[in-house]
């Protein structure tokens, strides 16, 4: 290849607008060994920062685009977004604007 490729921070920028951005991944993330009700609770919370978030739109497209396997994004869980896909592929209506 004789030239590199263009500049690609348009597939991340999004994240800098993100309401989760200092929250750290506790939140978002499974923690091994957790309870159910704990985690039922940390679902909950999570939650409630991404319907908050100005980027969750932006955060869901990603996380279905690449297949996230792992944590809360744009407001789902992995298996949320998992029963999504097995739904036939119906998802939200993602545009760039929220």
């Amino acid at each position: 290849m004789s030239r590199l490729p263009g500049r690609a921070e348009h597939h991340w920028l999004w994240q800098e607008g993100a309401a989760c951005r200092e929250l750290g991944s506790r939140l978002f993330f499974h923690i091994t060994g957790e309870p159910a009700p704990d985690r039922e609770a940390r679902h909950e919370a999570a939650k409630e920062v991404c319907a908050l978030c100005p980027v969750q739109r932006d955060c869901l497209r990603h996380a279905l685009e690449v297949g996230e396997p792992f944590g809360i994004w744009g407001g789902l869980t992995e298996g949320e977004r998992r029963r999504l896909g097995a739904a036939g592929g119906e998802r939200p209506a993602l545009s760039s604007t929220a």
